[in-house]
């Protein structure tokens, strides 16, 4: 459990600061004079980079907590990262955060303890090689919601959220299944493998033209509840997921409490953050002195604290 825990709070810290770091790699970029040298531009937005290698860590981190805990434990882990975001914001961007974010910050904290002293820890129980067949039929799920909503333009935004939720699902349900082989390049032929990485290109897919149809606020927080509620209850019902004796109550309790904390902060602190796609800024993200919009550079609206390469 300890390992496993640990894991998820990496995983948690990594994409949370990495949020962070491609904020501000992207604003240094976008503050350059045109006419810059390209090399002038990668040594202005390092930042970035370590942030897409952070991304990087946070993957392998959750990978490695999903070999011991609870789907609903990790993935709501996993969601808190806009957490870390919030904080780091506060302290490296000097972003403003109101009573209502501050109580979401306590809220995902306590959910998360909760969680934690509920979960039991133990190995996936795997249903046979139908798991990757059923794998593969979501991908195709997520794929049909992928192209309807490209076309839809009335729902696209909720379609494609949708989409990007169920595919970082499938994400998780997969890593939780995967055993990593010996030579590790066998999973080259291993049917989780792959069905892993198709999940997660479909869903980076759909997250990104979802924020460019979308308000940020709707679609991190559709993104989150899809994400974190249906694997959490595939783990249960076909996993072997499991809380402690007589804790279910306070299990459901604390998933409830940190996912509804996660989806507030989703929607006010998220850095470079400008509300909606018209820049409008959000409430307590700017100063509220400060009443004229504030542009900010497309890249980083695109990219949210709790998004996995």
């Amino acid at each position: 459990m300890t390992l496993g825990l640990f894991g998820a709070l990496l995983a948690a810290l990594a994409y949370g600061a990495a949020t962070v770091l491609q904020a501000v790699g992207v604003r240094r970029a976008a503050a350059l004079p045109p006419g810059t040298a390209v090399l002038g531009r990668v040594r202005a937005a390092w930042p970035y980079a370590v942030g897409l290698a952070l991304d990087g860590v946070g993957f392998l981190a959750s990978v490695a907590a999903l070999r011991t805990l609870p789907l609903f434990l990790v993935e709501s882990a996993i969601a808190s990262s806009v957490a870390v975001t919030a904080v780091l914001s506060v302290l490296v961007l000097h972003v403003r955060l109101g009573v209502p974010e501050v109580v979401a910050l306590l809220a995902v904290g306590a959910g998360l303890t909760g969680l934690a002293l509920t979960a039991a820890d133990g190995p996936a129980v795997h249903p046979g090689p139908a798991a990757t067949w059923w794998l593969f039929a979501a991908a195709v799920l997520v794929a049909v919601l992928l192209v309807v909503g490209v076309r839809d333009r009335s729902r696209g935004a909720v379609l494609l959220s949708v989409a990007a939720g169920l595919g970082f699902g499938g994400v998780g349900v997969a890593a939780r299944l995967l055993e990593i082989p010996s030579p590790v390049w066998a999973l080259a032929t291993d049917g989780l493998a792959w069905a892993l990485v198709v999940h997660a290109v479909l869903a980076t897919v759909a997250y990104g033209m979802a924020l460019s149809r979308g308000r940020v606020t709707t679609v991190a927080a559709l993104t989150f509840a899809t994400e974190t509620v249906l694997p959490a209850a595939v783990g249960l019902v076909a996993l072997g997921d499991r809380v402690g004796p007589g804790r279910a109550p306070w299990a459901a309790a604390a998933f409830v409490v940190t996912l509804a904390g996660c989806i507030a902060l989703a929607s006010r602190a998220e850095p470079g953050e400008a509300g909606d796609p018209g820049g409008r800024p959000a409430a307590s993200a700017t100063d509220p002195a400060d009443s004229s919009p504030t542009p900010q550079p497309a890249p980083a609206q695109e990219h949210d604290a709790s998004r996995r390469p």
